[in-house]
């Protein structure tokens, strides 16, 4: 079974490029990947998301809400019962906030230059490595 994964832009940043290479290198490793595009509500992420039935919600963020964006998700999903859903977070991420965006629930943080294949095995891992390479 191919593992799906939903990459989404939460929030009002309006920058989808690295979000659509990143969903790329995703789909070229095996996974069936769901893009919502920009501008999305948290509320709408979690409903595709479970709509989907998805293993993991990918947030790429480059506004700075980062944090506050991720614990909302991960708390979004929760109340969903849908928490074995796996957040992971990648963008515009200082060092410093790493620790606090896994504090908030996220299972992976890919602040920008992270490369595409460090993302894609550790969605593989989330996943059960239930892709193909």
């Amino acid at each position: 079974m191919t593992a799906r994964v939903l990459v989404a832009k939460p929030g009002l940043d309006g920058h989808d490029r690295g979000a659509k290479i990143v969903a790329r290198a995703l789909r070229d490793a095996g996974f069936e990947v769901i893009f919502t595009g920009i501008r999305q509500r948290v509320e709408d992420i979690v409903a595709i998301a479970l709509q989907e039935d998805v293993a993991v919600v990918g947030l790429s963020i480059l506004s700075g809400a980062h944090v506050a964006l991720t614990a909302r998700t991960v708390d979004a999903l929760r109340a969903a019962e849908a928490g074995d859903i796996a957040v992971v977070v990648g963008g515009t991420i200082p060092a410093g906030d790493v620790a606090r965006l896994h504090e908030a629930g996220a299972a992976g943080v890919f602040p920008t230059g992270t490369p595409l294949e460090a993302v894609v095995t550790e969605v593989r891992k989330l996943t059960g490595g239930d892709t193909p390479l």
